[in-house]
């Protein structure tokens, strides 16, 4: 397919996700069924247009004034891709499968506006009720921080340190474009690409089916890091879900002590039992039920609570969910937060440790749950991490957003990661 196609094809899919209010990777995967011929390069080059379109669909739609989707196709070809108008006009005037172009219309808004005259959150381009809660969190950066959420994110490996070491990952991938992580100690990132490029399928690699690396945000790798689980430790992952940060744990133990993965949702629990056997790990307990759980009530080291959230720190890779998310889901987040906290609480020694994970950058969810939670149970303090932090990954790299390095927050402007949340509580003995 050509451009023009390539276009059509992104329009028609950003029409269905609007029309019928479904999830973006279910809209591609029907178009794809049913445009056999598409090959997969095409398919790629038409998500990259999807998402683009989805991740600043407010600017997008102001520049243009139209939300529409034909209006939004075209302003990433203007904006992202790097089309003048008169370049695309020319590249899709022959091309029969090509979109019709914009209205005059919407040439001239496109002619005469000025993004830096729009609402500051649709410079931002997020929803307009989330402007308070970034300008609370990040005072007069937030727009720049906003705006960093907009952009395409990097692919990210994880080495298995039980199997591999850094450099035999990076010269398996070397075809790939792998290079150290930045921050993350065993991090390999893949650049994200521009324009139609599309990121290589490393799970179809066979380091990967060996277990020499696991795909994992180089900011999920940093917190479960700076758990700081230590050899022959009792470590509860409550809120498990698929296991990338029990793994991650399991082999900064060097598969000595123990980690119970926990997680209230089965179905999400489920993948991890073929990523164990992939990663070698011998020391994880995988628990299905509340009832295993018993016999760990205060007796663990450390408790990784990562906790159910709005995921607005992972917008650059599912930024269709940006704008379905409300202030009632927000709500119910907070409350299944304090029900985990909670819950997770019992299974900390005395002396131990109660970690606190999300992957959203709102204050709400982050600074407010924890600092509640040690107002109504004293027994709880928390505790810096900057010396975990200066440890693990020194001083002289890119710094986390943090008031005072207690608590601390990833982001793709500080850190070149997705939006995480990372608090360390001790028990008081």
């Amino acid at each position: 397919m050509r451009l023009g196609g390539r276009l059509s094809g992104a329009i028609d899919v950003l029409d269905d996700i609007e029309k019928r209010k479904r999830p973006v990777a279910d809209a591609l995967k029907d178009w794809g069924l049913s445009h056999r011929f598409a090959g997969s390069g095409d398919r790629a080059a038409i998500g990259n247009i999807v998402y683009d379109a989805l991740r600043m669909k407010l600017s997008h739609a102001y520049l243009m004034d139209s939300d529409g989707a034909a209006a939004l196709g075209h302003a990433v070809m203007y904006r992202q891709w790097g089309f003048s108008v008169d370049k695309l006009a020319a590249q899709l005037a022959d091309d029969k499968f090509a979109p019709q172009a914009p209205s005059a219309e919407m040439m001239k808004a496109f002619g005469e506006r000025r993004i830096d005259d729009a609402p500051l959150n649709v410079q931002g381009d997020i929803p307009e009720w989330t402007q308070a809660s970034f300008e609370e969190n990040f005072s007069d950066d937030w727009l720049d921080e906003a705006r960093a959420l907009a952009g395409r994110p990097t692919l990210d490996l994880r080495v298995n340190t039980l199997k591999a070491s850094r450099d035999k990952v990076l010269k398996a991938l070397e075809r790939s474009g792998a290079e150290p992580a930045a921050i993350a100690r065993h991090g390999v990132r893949i650049p994200a690409g521009e324009g139609a490029s599309r990121l290589p399928n490393v799970t179809a690699e066979i380091s990967f089916q060996k277990g020499w690396f696991e795909v994992q945000d180089e900011g999920s790798q940093i917190v479960a890091d700076l758990v700081f689980p230590r050899e022959g430790e009792q470590v509860l992952d409550y809120c498990a879900g698929g296991g990338g940060k029990t793994l991650a744990m399991s082999a900064a133990m060097n598969n000595k002590g123990q980690v119970h993965a926990y997680d209230t949702d089965r179905k999400r629990l489920a993948p991890i039992i073929e990523r164990l056997k992939r990663a070698g790990t011998r020391n994880v307990q995988v628990h299905d039920s509340a009832d295993s759980l018993a016999s760990l009530a205060g007796r663990c080291d450390r408790v990784l609570v990562d906790a159910p959230c709005t995921g607005t720190g992972t917008w650059r890779r599912r930024p269709d969910t940006k704008w379905r998310l409300t202030q009632k889901n927000l709500e119910e987040r907070l409350a299944q937060q304090e029900e985990a906290l909670a819950g997770a609480a019992q299974f900390v020694r005395p002396g131990g440790h109660l970690i606190y994970v999300t992957c959203s950058v709102l204050p709400e969810e982050n600074e407010a749950q924890v600092y509640g939670f040690c107002e109504d149970n004293p027994e709880f303090e928390i505790l810096s991490a900057a010396d975990t932090w200066a440890t693990l990954f020194g001083t002289g790299k890119q710094q986390p957003w943090s008031a005072d390095m207690k608590t601390v927050t990833l982001t793709p402007a500080s850190t070149g990661t997705d939006g995480f949340f990372f608090c360390l509580m001790g028990r008081k003995v």
